[in-house]
């Protein structure tokens, strides 16, 4: 709830870019402008570090309605959950600053796709987040790549992944939701 007014606004402002001719192709990086708010800031005065993966989601939101991507997913039943991301910081973002969400797809495995958001002040990147996400069914059960593919098409010029992403997928995955996950500390 924390930013679902931007969300709605994100949405239908991507569904008047599409209806306007403005679509995204599967391998293109789309852009929003954002402003930093105060409901956005910590008590060091600038964007807390958690919004900022709030609001990479509404770039994911733009993305997906532009590449036609929600629209597919919606007629089938089918939803993307974020399954892991990993945000790296470099500059801070201050109150009223304007920036640009830029998001991608930037490739898959076996299991997922993956996205690249950044955070972007005149063309420098001031932080970045990797997102893994999965392609479930509202009736239950996962969405394989081949089904996912044979509907929206197998995305071109796509880079492919680099292998520091693939091993910090495997690295930070937890069991699968049928198996145990006790929490131990060492």
């Amino acid at each position: 709830m924390n930013v679902i007014w931007r969300t709605l606004l994100v949405i239908l402002q991507a569904r008047s870019r599409v209806r306007r001719g403005r679509t995204v192709d599967s391998a293109e990086v789309g852009r929003i402008r954002l402003t930093t708010l105060p409901t956005d800031i910590d008590i060091l005065r600038h964007m807390n570090n958690g919004r900022y993966l709030s609001l990479f989601d509404l770039g994911r939101w733009d993305l997906l309605i532009r590449t036609g991507l929600f629209d597919a997913m919606k007629e089938r039943g089918w939803y993307a959950v974020v399954s892991s991301e990993t945000v790296t910081f470099r500059k801070s973002l201050q109150l009223w600053q304007r920036f640009d969400v830029e998001s991608r797809f930037i490739g898959h495995d076996e299991k997922a796709v993956f996205m690249e958001h950044r955070a972007v002040v005149d063309g420098e990147v001031y932080a970045r987040v990797i997102v893994r996400a999965r392609m479930m069914r509202r009736s239950g059960g996962t969405v394989g790549h081949d089904e996912l593919f044979a509907a929206v098409g197998t995305p071109a010029g796509v880079p492919d992944i680099d292998d520091w992403i693939h091993d910090w997928a495997t690295a930070s995955a937890l069991p699968p939701t049928r198996k145990p996950a006790p929490s131990v500390w060492r």
